[in-house]
């Protein structure tokens, strides 16, 4: 079924680090963002079954309940929507109360995504987030309290001055607080990126790439001690907990975005949305639909997107499913260039199955080069 990707652009402040689609906050122009993003839905609704709503920014929960709800609504009203739907708000813990987590549980929210980070006051500090590691657990509380039963926390590793016991301090504290899914991610300093000039002011440095490698699977390990099992390269969950709506992007599946800057893919077709927020506004509003960069994916891109984000997954790539869907047997065709990543022990091959070892997964980028711009035929 095809996945709704909802995009929220607004946040309290921007964090040092972040390089998504997004703006401070504005009351006005949240008010008007929310009617184009309802328009928007109703006109590419046309009864297609979905079963995940993903609302990601931003910071969605900057928006009241009330707004949530409405957004809810009209996808339920221009989508056949499944029993059961996954339905995601990202959201910042000091933008929530016991009291809008119970507004955002009522509007038909059924999972949601904390951006944590760090437990540790001093990091979160140096990424300028505006939230402390109390804040976090109490947020956390304040989840269970109105009645979610699907709690995600982020975390980022091999941040400035950390350590590997530093973040293994954080990975603890999450597994205390006993969410039903994580994400673990090693920080990216995007070119430009504010934290870049503070790390050279204040003289931050980054621990070595092995210790990176310690942070991540040592991390890893306690997750799995504590009853989580990986999924894949960054996520882990409980049983049942896996996010639904991302694994479309691992799996080959399909999905519509909605909002500022938010992409699509169905049918073959890619496209994205207008990514500056009154230019958004303004075109749904005299146009109507808003896609830009609409193109069709060649059988040979669709192939390649297929093995790379399919070997972001604990299980990997299913060879026959590949050669049934492309007619490409691809052990066959990459043999020579993956063997030596499985002398290497990070990658496996089973004769149906091929997939990255653990740590294979920090080398991930290396294996995928492979098949990235190969024209495979």
């Amino acid at each position: 079924m095809l996945g709704l990707y909802i995009h929220i652009p607004f946040c309290s402040s921007i964090c040092n680090y972040c390089n998504f689609n997004r703006g401070l906050y504005d009351e006005e122009l949240k008010t008007r963002y929310v009617q184009a993003l309802l328009e928007e839905i109703r006109l590419a609704g046309n009864g297609e079954s979905a079963d995940s709503v993903f609302f990601g920014g931003g910071t969605p929960s900057l928006l009241e309940p009330v707004e949530v709800a409405s957004i809810i609504e009209t996808c339920r009203e221009s989508f056949s929507l499944s029993p059961g739907t996954e339905i995601t708000l990202e959201a910042n813990p000091e933008t929530v109360s016991f009291e809008k987590l119970v507004g955002f549980k009522l509007s038909g929210v059924t999972r949601l995504s904390y951006g944590v980070q760090s437990f540790r006051d001093d990091e979160l500090v140096r990424l300028s987030r505006l939230h402390s590691a109390n804040c976090a657990r109490e947020a956390v509380g304040f989840a269970r309290a109105a009645g979610f039963n699907n709690v995600s926390l982020d975390l980022m590793m091999w941040l400035p001055q950390q350590s590997v016991s530093q973040w293994l301090e954080s990975v603890d504290s999450l597994i205390g607080l006993d969410p039903d899914h994580a994400s673990l991610y090693l920080l990216e300093l995007y070119p430009g990126a504010p934290l870049r000039g503070e790390m050279a002011q204040q003289r931050w440095s980054l621990a070595p790439d092995d210790d990176a490698a310690d942070m991540y699977l040592e991390g890893m390990a306690k997750l799995d001690t504590a009853g989580y099992h990986q999924y894949e390269i960054s996520n882990v969950a409980k049983p049942d907990r896996e996010s639904r709506h991302n694994l479309k992007y691992w799996t080959d599946g399909e999905w519509l975005g909605f909002g500022c800057g938010a992409h699509s893919t169905r049918d073959g077709v890619r496209w994205m949305n207008r990514s500056g927020t009154e230019d958004y506004i303004n075109t749904v509003k005299k146009r109507g639909l808003v896609p830009i960069n609409r193109r069709k994916l060649t059988k040979e891109e669709q192939l390649e997107e297929t093995l790379f984000t399919g070997l972001r997954l604990a299980s990997g790539v299913d060879l026959g499913k590949i050669s049934h869907h492309y007619g490409v047997n691809v052990w066959a065709k990459f043999r020579n260039e993956l063997q030596v990543f499985l002398d290497r022990g990070l990658l496996s091959y089973d004769q149906e199955c091929l997939k990255l070892t653990r740590h294979g997964m920090l080398l991930s980028h290396e294996v995928m080069r492979v098949f990235v711009g190969s024209r495979i035929r």
